[in-house]
């Protein structure tokens, strides 16, 4: 090799490392500039100081064996987090992070749908992979006594990190290099998994008063969809279907209500876990869930699921809680279109069998993007989004050609209401007209609600907001049974997603005082709720949840975005 190839060899790690730190720049600016107070900037310059010090003791390493671990380490961090930012156009908090790993069912769509994003993503994370790996020659090698202690650099502020994002309740890491976020995240998810609420499942320790009081007990829980938007609860709501039940079916109204969180994978697995404001997190870790309640009560279990296919679990639900359910219903061949049309058929069959069944429905309902939920024909609010390039997504993060313009967001409303027209007022025609309910109860709620920008402000998201607007936790909350039903529902005071399971327990014949006192009142007792939601439910470590009010006060009237069509 001449002097030259053996220089440019020397050269070619410490000039990767420079490119990869310099590619930061944009970024440590932008977060400068966010950061209020000279002492807050100056601490962050000393946390992104530490990084690439860690960054540098990491391409050091002596130990060619030891080196490429920690450059494959690093690089897959850097991967991790900046295919995140580059598909949500957010920084990955903790929490986020834990409803990522809930949420593992949905890495299918998440690849599908963010394809470019993790491709994008690869530049940097190979450049930090060679800048690390790549063996340091020449004028670039550690010697004498630092040799050894140079990996431990890296190692030691990895566990500095995590002590301060600990500290912090998951939170403090944004602006430094992504690397160091993503294992840090790791490692707390570890400790809490190690020390947290987990181990294995409670048994059931209520008594059974009675025989279930139906035959069948349903929990539908919809999509997205916001209770003030419905025209059961609002005079410029969309048809709901919810109106002018059949004959021989009462309905109870219970308002706007307060939804677990506002985002779906805290509230539908707390619901299926029945947690409570105070509980919800040890409910969720080891407490029994509706599933083996249902099966001690000689019930049956089934769900459907119209939102995901070929087996795919989400929500948080996993192969333990799977084995509870006897039929894990799918509707994999089925458009997304008419998903939830299958779904009301399949509901309304089992309601029609002769077994006994306790069975939880999530529904497809109005996640983003909403452009193809509802057919072409049925566009009954203009004008709407353009149709044809959302047929088979089910629900998705990306907002990728959704600016969050005046126009645009005016163009979302109609076709959410569209939507809602669709999946829950055409839904809803239908399975009231087909379904027995003669000897079944069902609850229909929606996971969370929804921010639509009526006010204006800037911004695309609609819910998982870490400072929602109160709508983001208003749901729908019904109940529907056959005439003399077993359970007499009062409409009065505050409701929430946390007087479901109580609800639902009575209803499979637990002894109702020691339901009240484990999981507060039900639907038919005279409400004590607070009428609030969870804006912070991946409380973790040393942080507590934060309680918000569903105040319809605080609500934005729901503008007139267009005529609706004859």
């Amino acid at each position: 090799m001449n002097k030259r190839g053996a220089w440019l060899s020397a050269a070619a790690k410490p000039l990767a490392l420079l490119t990869y730190i310099l590619s930061l720049t944009p970024g440590v600016l932008d977060r400068i500039a966010d950061i209020g107070g000279m002492g807050g900037k100056i601490a962050f310059v000393g946390m992104f100081a530490l990084a690439i010090i860690g960054i540098v003791g990491a391409a050091w390493t002596r130990p060619a064996w030891l080196r490429w671990a920690l450059a494959i380490l690093f690089a897959v961090g850097c991967w991790f987090m900046e295919s995140y930012e580059r598909s949500s156009l957010d920084f990955m908090t903790y929490a986020v992070y834990i409803d990522l790993v809930n949420a593992t069912g949905f890495a299918g769509d998440a690849i599908e749908q963010n394809s470019r994003a993790l491709t994008a993503a690869i530049p940097r994370a190979l450049l930090l992979l060679l800048a690390i790996g790549l063996k340091p020659t020449g004028a670039f090698q550690m010697h004498g006594r630092l040799g050894p202690i140079v990996p431990l650099v890296p190692l030691a502020i990895v566990a500095l990190f995590t002590g301060f994002a600990f500290l912090r309740g998951g939170d403090g890491l944004k602006g430094v290099p992504g690397s160091y976020p993503a294992l840090t995240y790791t490692l707390l998810a570890g400790y809490e998994r190690l020390t947290g609420d987990l181990g294995p499942r409670e048994a059931v320790a209520i008594a059974q008063a009675a025989k279930p009081l139906y035959r069948d007990i349903v929990l539908l829980i919809d999509e997205s969809v916001t209770a003030h938007y419905l025209d059961i609860n609002s005079p410029a709501g969309v048809s709901s279907g919810l109106t002018a039940p059949s004959e021989g079916i009462t309905l109870a109204n219970f308002g706007i209500a307060a939804a677990i969180t506002n985002c779906s994978t805290g509230s539908n697995i707390a619901l299926r876990y029945a947690g409570t404001r105070d509980t919800y997190r040890r409910d969720i870790g080891v407490g029994p869930s509706l599933w083996t309640y249902a099966k001690d009560a000689g019930l049956e279990t089934v769900y459907l699921d119209a939102q995901r296919t070929g087996g795919a679990m989400q929500n948080g639900m996993d192969a333990d809680e799977l084995a509870e359910i006897d039929r894990f219903i799918q509707f994999d061949d089925v458009p997304v279109v008419e998903r939830d049309m299958a779904l009301g058929e399949a509901l309304a069959e089992l309601l029609s069998d002769d077994r006994s069944s306790f069975i939880i429905a999530n529904k497809v309902g109005a996640h983003f993007p909403v452009h193809d939920k509802y057919p072409a024909d049925r566009a009954l609010y203009l004008p709407n989004l353009a149709q044809g390039g959302y047929a088979d997504i089910v629900d998705t993060g990306s907002r990728a050609g959704f600016g969050g313009s005046e126009l645009e967001w005016k163009r979302y409303r109609n076709s959410y209401r569209n939507t809602l027209a669709w999946n829950t007022g055409e839904f809803f025609a239908r399975f009231l007209r087909d379904a027995d309910l003669s000897r079944a109860l069902v609850i229909y709620t929606s996971d969370h609600g929804q921010d639509l920008h009526e006010d204006r402000h800037a911004g695309t998201t609609t819910h998982c907001s870490s400072s929602p607007r109160s709508e983001e936790g208003a749901v729908p909350l019904v109940t529907m049974q056959g005439e003399g039903g077993a359970l007499d529902f009062a409409t009065n005071g505050p409701a929430s997603h946390y007087m479901i399971a109580p609800t639902l327990l009575a209803a499979m014949g637990y002894e109702r005082a020691a339901v009240r006192a484990r999981y507060g009142g039900a639907l038919d007792e005279p409400s004590t709720d607070p009428g609030t939601f969870n804006t912070l439910f991946n409380a973790r470590l040393n942080r507590e949840p934060q309680w918000q009010k569903v105040d319809e006060a605080d609500f934005v009237a729901v503008p007139d975005d267009g005529p609706a069509k004859e």
